[in-house]
């Protein structure tokens, strides 16, 4: 069963290598098949790993040589990562969350990768040495079924770096062109900067972003900051959630309400400043250009999409630590870039192509059965799936090697 369920793994594997290589040259296509193969089947972006699962008959040192040489493609990154988006567009509609995100990736005792910078380590709040992060993820609101669109990694100290700004705006326009606009853009507190807005309003693209409390808008004729806006905000309806902390489950009381706001910047154009009370001492403010009325189920729409950002964070630490991106040890910044994006399209495999095809619901299964968790499936089933493909992988390897005997099958029984 082990056998079988590896041999439909690789094979859709191979359909999906081949839709995001195709145009490319023979050995890049090769190699885009091999690298993600690799990164699924080893959970590593070390090359040694990579050229481990591939069992190759010559030696170690030779296999990651070439490795390394493709992966230094200057066309693969915009190749392979254009490829995800436009397989990933098909699944973004008009009210699907759009969720985009800065993170680090830190490498702390690095000292040889070319162009390292100094970043704030999100696991330890400490400045360290490292690069940049930017990545688009799809979401239906109140769910968890992840589409990772975009993900580019990037150095202040790289001669091609103009700002964050930038980055994010490439990561803006690139995303709502295969989208052709559709989706509604979620971002947390570092995108309250008048360079964020201006494209999102030019381009006439929804969003919500959430607010620093330190922003002047215009609420009628007065200017005020958002967070003397937030306290006088009358707050129409109250709604009870369910949160996790600290391992156990805790009711809280939501109230929100809202008010009509424009930035000083766009006095044309009509915004609504919703306010939430009840997730901690200060209100949690989010701008939006979703059109606001007393509407109770419109403005928890716009609420929980924001709550839905929260909960899919975990996505984001699935792709860092599911493919252990921090230990990446490539030396120069176009191989470290096309890695991430080789990442990404690893990730979009496991948590798009086996996890919501109807035809390999059975696939899935076997492979989260073969992730041998001793407490059942967690919620985030990305990290059952991701395990799963590593171990079915193990067990059944993907060339035997002259002499090799038959790999053991999982004690495990498939319903």
């Amino acid at each position: 069963m082990i056998a079988q369920t590896a041999a439909k793994m690789r094979a859709h594997l191979d359909d999906f290598s081949g839709r995001l290589s195709a145009g490319l040259s023979k050995p890049a296509r090769r190699f885009v098949a091999e690298a993600l193969y690799g990164i699924a089947a080893r959970g590593s972006v070390r090359l040694s790993e990579i050229g481990r699962a591939l069992e190759e008959t010559v030696s170690l040192a030779k296999t990651e040589t070439r490795l390394s040489r493709n992966l230094g493609r200057e066309a693969l990154r915009g190749h392979v990562g254009g490829a995800v988006l436009r397989e990933g567009s098909a699944r973004i509609g008009k009210r699907t969350l759009l969720v985009l995100d800065i993170s680090d990736i830190a490498k702390r005792y690095a000292e040889k990768m070319e162009y390292l910078a100094r970043v704030r380590d999100g696991s330890t709040g400490e400045i360290a040495n490292g690069y940049w992060l930017c990545q688009v993820i799809g979401v239906e609101n109140e769910t968890t079924a992840i589409t990772p669109l975009y993900s580019a990694l990037y150095s202040q100290k790289a001669p091609d770096f103009q700002s964050e700004n930038e980055e994010i705006k490439t990561a803006i326009f690139k995303v709502a062109a295969a989208c052709d606009g559709r989706g509604v853009w979620v971002v947390d507190r570092g995108g309250d900067r008048g360079e964020l807005y201006k494209p999102l309003l030019a381009g006439a693209h929804s969003f919500i972003i959430r607010n620093t409390g330190e922003r002047h808008v215009l609420a009628g004729r007065r200017k005020v900051e958002t967070a003397v806006l937030a306290a006088q905000c009358p707050m129409l309806y109250a709604t009870h959630i369910v949160r996790e902390e600290k391992g156990r489950e805790v009711c809280l009381r939501l109230d929100y309400g809202f008010r009509p706001v424009r930035l000083p910047e766009h006095p044309d154009v009509p915004l609504w400043l919703v306010v939430v009370r009840g997730l901690g001492e200060k209100p949690m403010m989010l701008l939006t250009n979703l059109s606001l009325r007393k509407n109770r189920k419109i403005l928890w729409w716009v609420v929980s999409a924001y709550l839905t950002r929260w909960r899919i964070e975990e996505a984001i630490r699935f792709i860092k630590q599911s493919y252990d991106l921090e230990d990446i040890r490539v030396l120069t910044y176009e191989r470290l870039r096309n890695m991430v994006v080789l990442v990404n399209a690893v990730a979009f495999f496991t948590a798009v192509v086996l996890g919501t095809r109807i035809k390999l619901e059975i696939l899935a299964t076997h492979l989260l059965k073969a992730a041998k968790r001793i407490f059942g499936i967690p919620d985030f089933r990305l990290y059952a799936l991701a395990d799963g493909i590593r171990e079915v992988c193990a067990r059944s390897p993907r060339r035997s090697q002259p002499g090799a005997k038959n790999p053991p099958q999982l004690t495990l029984g498939f319903g």
